[in-house]
């Protein structure tokens, strides 16, 4: 257990600094390549943050706990939202500026309604997984479609500025830093798969708890940082386009890939309990951050508020354990 325990720990500090370097690296690989601001910021910082939740849930789909990889999933969706959100607007009320952003969040909301649609047979398979992974070659198409049409965005005008203040490397630097920050990106994913079960397993624990709670919080680090970073200086699009992109990657990338190596049979308290919370969560975002004929915006109240939902759930699935 004490081994177990230690390879949790190790995982996710090693998992929380080499995703950091991945997305660095991926960046500063992709402003070398010439692709707009907006792209970077839509695609690779923000689906990039989502690197450890795809790593993690793929391996634990192929050990064969499909539950810790769907745990994983909608876990840190709602921790993005609820934690995520929360704490950044408690700090520094996000003001939404970015057009592209305001069309990103019904999408949002569709595909997470699409995703509970795909629940309602209890099961997760392949033609399911599939679906997923169309639904989300098709949004990041549309993606780079938006970041060619709208090169003035403020999302791109934020994102150009943090592209200015990083650290600067050179192109063979980007790529060293891509590859070593995917080679321990799957070394620290190994480690915090091997912890959770162990440790599910000594305590009696099921694996969706395991993801929904711990592993899921863990993958949502970078999420954190970046956000917490972008709020500080102001780059209040960057934050949430950071959130909206990670869901829809964990929501369509990482359960599709999970789904197609390993189909899952879903507990009826998935659909129920915490799809349902990512659901109302994501449709909450929707309405504050869109902001009809007026600007969205995130205050602190609403922050707040999302933060006693986090503290709330959670606490309700630490009780069931102790319980």
């Amino acid at each position: 257990m004490l081994l177990a325990i230690v390879a949790l720990i190790a995982g996710l500090a090693l998992l929380v600094w080499s995703a950091d370097r991945f997305v660095d690296g991926a960046a500063a690989t992709a402003k070398y390549a010439g692709m707009p601001p907006l792209l970077i910021g839509m695609l690779i910082v923000g689906f990039g943050t989502s690197a450890p939740e795809m790593v993690v849930s793929a391996m634990a789909a192929s050990d064969g706990n499909p539950a810790l990889a769907l745990g994983n999933a909608y876990g840190s969706n709602i921790t993005n939202i609820a934690l995520i959100l929360g704490l950044v607007a408690l700090l520094s009320p996000i003001a939404v500026h970015s057009q592209v952003l305001r069309k990103e969040l019904p999408i949002l909301m569709l595909v997470t309604l699409f995703a509970g649609w795909l629940l309602f047979d209890h099961q997760l398979n392949r033609f399911d997984a599939w679906c997923l992974l169309g639904v989300f070659f098709v949004l990041m198409g549309w993606s780079i479609w938006q970041g060619m049409r709208n090169p003035q965005d403020a999302l791109a005008t934020e994102m150009t500025d943090e592209l200015a203040d990083s650290t600067k490397m050179t192109l063979k630097q980007a790529i060293i830093w891509l590859l070593v920050g995917l080679v321990l990106l799957i070394i620290a994913s190994r480690m915090l798969v091997y912890g959770a079960v162990f440790i599910a397993q000594g305590l009696g624990v099921s694996d969706l708890v395991i993801g929904l709670t711990v592993v899921a919080i863990g993958t949502s680090l970078p999420e954190l940082a970046s956000s917490l970073i972008a709020i500080k200086k102001g780059e209040h699009d960057i934050a949430l386009g950071n959130i909206i992109g990670s869901n829809l990657f964990n929501t369509l990338a990482v359960v599709g890939i999970a789904a197609a190596i390993e189909p899952m049979a879903v507990d009826v308290v998935v659909l129920t309990r915490d799809w349902t919370l990512m659901a109302v969560l994501t449709a909450a975002i929707f309405v504050m951050g869109y902001g009809y004929k007026k600007q969205g915006r995130i205050n602190r109240v609403e922050g707040a508020m999302l933060l006693a939902v986090f503290i709330g759930y959670t606490g309700y699935l630490v009780s069931t354990v102790i319980a």
